[in-house]
This record gives C-alpha cells, sequence and structure tokens, in this order.
C-alpha cells in the first residue's frame, strides 16, 4: 500500500514537473511577451521575468525592444536639377507598442524597411544636388517626419534617420574638381594681391625713411650681401648704385671745357693795346692752375672709390 502511495505521489511529481517545464517562459530585460491563448491576445503585455502559461492552449510571442539599425538599400534617382545620384541611408527605430507592432503589421521590420526606401527616393527628387551634399541635416529631418508618419499605427517610432552616402557620376565628379580649382586659385589669387598690396605699403614706408638716412641704404646692402654670402654660392650678384658708376666716369673725363678754352683763344685784333695780351697769358696760367686741381680731386675721388671697393669686397669675403 506505501509502495502505491509513493508510486502515485512520484507520478504527480513528475508530471508537475514536465508541466512546469512546458508552461514556463522567462522575458528578457529588453523583452516583452504577448500571450495568444487559442489564437486570440490574451491579458496585458508580459513584462521581464519567469511567466507561466498553459501548454498546447496558449503561446507566447517575444518583442525586441531594443533600437534597431537598419542600413536602407542605396537608391539611384534624379534630383530636382537634373542630376543623376545614388543615396544610401539607415534607419534608428524601436517598438514602443508590442501589440500593435504584432497585430496590425504582418513583419514591422520589412514595412519600416520598404517605407524608408521609398521616402528617400521621394527625398532625392525633391531636393536640390547641393542640399544632399551640404544641408543634410534638414534632409533627415524631412526623411524622419516621412517614415514616422504611416509607422505610428504599427507601434513602430522612429528614432532617427541619416543619409550615409551619396554617390555622384564620374563626368559630375569632374566638374565639382575644377569649379573647386578653380575657387581655390581665385581664392590665392586674392590673397597674392593683398600681400602684394601690404608689402608694396611696407616698402613705401622703408624707402621714405632711407631717404631720410642714406646710410641706411647702405647698411642694408651690406646685410644683404652677408646673407647671400652666408649660402656658400658660388655667384654672387652685387647692385650697385648707378650714382657711384657716374661718379667714376666724370672723374675718368679730362676736363672738356677748360681744355677747349686753351686750343682756341681768341684772335687779338691790331688795334687792342698792349695790355691784353698780358690779361691772356694771365688768364691761360690761371686755366692750367683750375684743370691741375680738377684732375687732383678726381685723382683723389677715384683713390676714394678704390678704398670704399675694397674694403666692400673685404666685407663680401668675411
Amino acid at each position: 500500500m506505501v509502495e502505491e502511495v509513493v508510486g502515485v505521489v512520484a507520478a504527480v511529481g513528475a508530471g508537475a514537473l514536465v508541466y512546469l517545464a512546458a508552461a514556463a517562459r522567462v522575458v528578457k530585460q529588453y523583452e516583452r511577451g504577448l500571450v495568444f491563448r487559442l489564437g486570440r491576445l490574451h491579458g496585458d503585455v508580459r513584462r521581464p521575468g519567469f511567466n507561466l502559461i498553459v501548454p498546447g492552449v496558449e503561446r507566447l510571442r517575444k518583442v525586441n525592444m531594443q533600437i534597431v539599425t537598419m542600413p536602407v538599400p542605396a537608391q539611384e534617382g534624379i534630383s530636382r536639377d537634373n542630376v543623376t545620384v545614388r543615396v544610401d541611408a539607415v534607419v534608428y527605430f524601436k517598438v514602443v507598442d508590442p501589440s500593435a507592432a504584432i497585430i496590425n503589421v504582418e513583419d514591422y521590420r520589412f514595412a519600416v524597411s520598404q517605407m524608408a526606401q521609398t521616402s528617400l527616393r521621394s527625398i532625392i527628387g525633391k531636393s536640390e544636388l547641393d542640399d544632399l551634399l551640404s544641408n543634410r541635416e534638414k534632409l533627415n529631418q524631412g526623411l524622419e517626419l516621412m517614415i514616422d508618419s504611416p509607422a505610428v499605427e504599427w507601434g513602430v517610432t522612429i528614432d532617427r534617420v541619416e543619409i550615409k552616402d551619396v554617390s555622384l557620376p564620374d563626368t559630375m565628379k569632374r566638374s565639382m574638381a575644377r569649379q573647386a580649382e578653380a575657387d581655390r586659385e581665385r581664392r590665392a589669387r586674392l590673397i597674392n594681391a593683398d600681400a602684394e598690396y601690404q608689402a608694396s605699403k611696407k616698402l613705401a614706408q622703408a624707402a621714405r625713411q632711407m631717404a631720410d638716412t642714406p646710410s641706411a641704404l647702405q647698411l642694408r646692402l651690406l646685410q644683404t650681401v652677408m646673407a647671400v654670402a652666408a649660402e656658400k654660392n658660388s655667384t654672387l650678384v652685387l647692385p650697385i648704385p648707378v650714382e657711384l658708376l657716374r661718379f667714376l666716369e666724370r672723374g675718368a673725363q679730362p676736363p672738356a671745357e677748360s681744355s677747349g678754352h686753351a686750343q682756341s683763344p681768341a684772335p687779338a685784333e691790331s688795334s687792342a693795346p698792349a695790355e691784353s695780351s698780358g690779361d691772356a697769358e694771365s688768364s691761360g696760367h690761371a686755366g692750367t692752375a683750375e684743370r691741375a686741381e680738377i684732375t687732383e680731386r678726381a685723382v683723389d675721388r677715384t683713390d676714394q672709390v678704390g678704398e670704399a671697393m675694397e674694403m666692400l669686397r673685404r666685407a663680401v669675403e668675411q
């Protein structure tokens, strides 16, 4: 008798364990559960944790409540300014109403994907190429509104939509590259012109300062020579002021005016008094003395110029 009771208890316990194993369901934290009893939605949405259903009569359907990242296949279309482009995007959405997501639409993921592709083609046709390239924030907002409007009835909310890439034809890429190059060249020329203008103003100020102190020009010349000589170049170009060459030329030429006067004396008239010949002789001696003095000055200046050039050469060598 006792053995029969123990057997019955063991059988009941085994049956209870089998029933519990068949009826037990675990809903994860990021999921929600819907119980269908004989095909009809029964009760409220099951919360995360341990849940029991009637085996064979009820069925538990789990719905993921996490944000889903869905890439939208690239869509090719013609923009409003008649440019063929290929645009792909990505959609972020999540389920907010599990009952509507399961009952109102057959496959909410597929529905959101198709709606995103249709909306993306519509956005391409309504936008210009410049908007697709530079004004994507506004297009993303418009695309989000277009997808979110029908998705509300599906128990789905669109978190955000991002246009990921815009592909252009090769001809359009070359045209845009030429345009960008021309714009860069224009900006470079403007910058160079502004730099030349500023440099000319500074040079004009430096020229006025050097005009007040002529020795500053010589010091600047020597600094330039020293800077060029520091590079160990085999050829040194040394600018010489034109005034110095003219000075050397005047010092090398003989006094033409005084020699002309000495060679062509005025003929004396027969009626002139004897004192005129004496005046001519005195004027001739005065001209000879003046020519000698000019020659000595020219020699002295030539020597001074030679000494200056020698000093300049030594400075360059140092």
